[in-house]
């Protein structure tokens, strides 16, 4: 059993469910869910995390970081902030309800 120190830093590797049409299309098809990460976040925390949140073992785990990007928004210019994003593949039965 871990302690309560490392559960804790577990449990806050994972920021959000990233709900997007694309990511909602992944996971209806291919059972896929993606969530945004801490950018300290590996695999391995990544899936220990999962199964303690969702309670269902996570088949592979990708990782995706999204650089910054400068926009500019109503004349002024801004920083898109960088996401580290992972990609959670499970088995064909289990399910990841967001409500």
């Amino acid at each position: 059993m871990k302690n309560t120190q490392e559960k804790n830093h577990i449990l806050s590797i994972i920021k959000k469910p990233r709900i997007t049409e694309k990511a909602g299309i992944k996971s209806e098809s291919d059972n896929v869910y993606t969530f945004e990460v801490t950018k300290d976040a590996t695999k391995k925390t990544i899936c220990e995390a999962i199964q303690l949140i969702y309670k269902v073992t996570p088949i592979r785990v990708n990782i995706v970081n999204l650089p910054a990007k400068k926009v500019t928004a109503r004349g002024k210019r801004g920083v898109k902030q960088a996401v580290k994003k992972a990609l959670v593949s499970l088995k064909k039965g289990d399910k990841i309800a967001f409500i």
